[in-house]
């Protein structure tokens, strides 16, 4: 192991690695790396702007696949930003192979991450329900843009959703998995969170497809409005009517589904007027369920 410093700002890597080329990008602020993806990442501002760095190649501490594996994940990954470029998605500027790595540079998003590994994940947890709706409807809003694509999401969870606590702001990232369609499960257990995984993302030889996107976003809707993987009524905080909408977007079986997200996302946010769900909170805890 060995502890590098750039610009004053200290890391852990298993080997040593050449990161001068970040001097061209500006002085680094930032360091993340402790993913497990074998990337390691950077905030870098320079004159103009701030900007985030990815980079693989060097050896990082946690990673769980070699350098050279890394490296061809993450110039594969370039395609998918450019072809699901969206506004809530991280913006891709610019991408180029370094001494033994590679790199890809994003606008930097002034924003906090959701994931559960983050210390800013009970902040998320506190919000008011109405962010909470906002915040979510830009997410799924996404995905239904990702299907429009061709694309089947892939190791989406709350790690890779940004918020700014100061503008109200949502920003999503981490899109390397997500494949054009069809997708078959090769694997057995797929990359990702078990807790957004849809049973299928476990079953060798099983088609993941547009139901599965629809129980990963109704997996979501718990992890924000309800008891996370407790599903009952009494951890959900949105409302009864909603509550039936994720609820049927987590069926096991694919069939009792909603066929598409855009049918998804038109139930729980068209046909109950944005207003009532911070009113019919209270009101429907208290009633039977539709």
């Amino acid at each position: 192991m060995i502890t590098k410093t750039i610009d004053g700002v200290s890391f852990e890597l298993k080997e040593d690695f050449d990161f001068d080329f970040l001097s061209s990008y500006g002085n680094v602020f930032a360091v993340f790396d402790k993913q497990d993806s074998g990337y390691i990442c950077f905030g870098v501002q320079n004159e103009n702007r701030k900007l985030f760095l990815k980079v693989a190649g060097a050896s990082t501490m946690r990673s769980h696949v070699s350098q050279e594996e890394a490296i061809a994940r993450l110039k594969s990954t370039v395609p998918i930003y450019e072809d699901l470029a969206h506004p809530s998605l991280l913006p891709i500027i610019e991408h180029k192979e370094i001494n033994a790595g590679f790199v890809t540079v994003f606008e930097w998003f002034e924003g906090e991450c959701m994931g559960k590994q983050y210390e800013a994940h009970a902040k998320f947890a506190d919000l008011p329900i109405g962010e909470k709706e906002k915040l979510y409807r830009e997410i799924v809003r996404f995905h239904v843009h990702v299907h429009k694509c061709g694309y089947i999401a892939i190791d989406f969870y709350d790690g890779c959703m940004m918020y700014n606590f100061d503008t109200k702001q949502t920003r999503l990232c981490d899109v390397e998995l997500y494949s054009k369609m069809p997708v078959i499960n090769t694997m057995g257990r797929m990359w990702g969170s078990s807790r957004f995984m849809s049973p299928e993302e476990f079953q060798l030889g099983a088609h993941i497809d547009e139901r599965s996107n629809v129980y990963t976003m109704g997996a979501t809707a718990f992890q924000l409005f309800g008891g996370g993987t407790d599903r009952s009524f009494d951890q959900w905080k949105a409302g009864a009517e909603l509550y039936a909408f994720a609820l049927k977007a987590v069926s096991k079986e694919k069939e009792d589904r909603y066929p598409t997200i855009e049918e998804y996302f038109s139930d729980f946010f068209e046909k109950i007027p944005e207003s009532s769900i911070v009113s019919q909170t209270e009101k429907n805890r208290q009633g039977d369920l539709p």
